[in-house]
């Protein structure tokens, strides 16, 4: 089936995964990255400890398996489990308890 330029189109279950650079020990599929947008999923099919995440955007996100604990450096904590959207600023100093496996869906918006 064509699609129409700039349409794009995944599943949640995806077998396409690849090292994600940005986030060590973690695997992505990128879904879009056009137009100030990155989109994609993250898991984690194990976990060596703490996971420290800076997004360069604005990042929301939609657990779809496992849970994490989010400490916000000078912040709160964020317990998120399947089916909770967050947010997160561009530059907000974060460390991840991930329980795996783990699944996320995510959004980079640029301002």
């Amino acid at each position: 089936m064509d699609q129409h330029p700039g349409v794009f189109v995944s599943k949640t279950s995806t077998g396409e995964w690849e090292p994600d650079p940005d986030v060590p020990g973690s695997e992505m599929h990128g879904l879009v990255h056009a137009d100030g947008v990155r989109a994609g999923l993250t898991r984690f099919t194990s976990v060596d400890g703490p996971v420290p995440w800076t997004p360069e955007q604005r990042e929301v996100a939609l657990i779809l398996e496992g849970s994490v604990r989010i400490e916000i450096t000078d912040g709160g904590t964020l317990d998120l489990e399947v089916g909770d959207l967050f947010s997160l600023p561009p530059g907000v100093e974060t460390t991840w308890h991930i329980t795996v496996p783990f699944k996320e869906m995510w959004v980079l918006v640029s301002d």
